[in-house]
């Protein structure tokens, strides 16, 4: 199943992930502490694949370490349960949609990153 979504530049949804957290009174910096806990990458990894311009597909292949604790992330995102998405990369995508989703709500870091 192609998705329009893997071929999408992060640099593009990076910003709503940002703006999205901001508006509920959260920060840029936990955004990307968010991103650093699910993907391994240190911040600038994290700022190299931004400039870079890589799709979602690049920048999970490239990610450092997936987070073992990704298993624990469940609920549903766009109306879709994130632990039933059967396509690898998909999962991931959806993954962060979710933990940005959390941050949004007002969690608790601690609750989101599953510690």
């Amino acid at each position: 199943m192609s998705n329009r979504i893997f071929t999408m530049a992060f640099s593009k949804v990076y910003p709503m992930y940002v703006q999205k957290a901001e508006r509920k009174g959260r920060t840029q910096a936990e955004v990307d502490e968010l991103i650093r806990w699910l993907t391994g990458y240190d911040q600038a990894g994290l700022q190299r694949q931004i400039e870079a311009d890589v799709d979602f597909e690049t920048f999970f292949a490239q990610a450092p370490a997936m987070h073992p604790n990704t298993v624990l992330i469940k609920g549903v995102v766009c109306g879709v349960r994130v632990e039933e998405v059967e396509d690898p990369l998909m999962q991931k995508i959806r993954w962060l949609d979710k933990l940005v989703d959390e941050l949004a709500k007002g969690k608790a870091m601690e609750k989101i990153l599953r510690r």
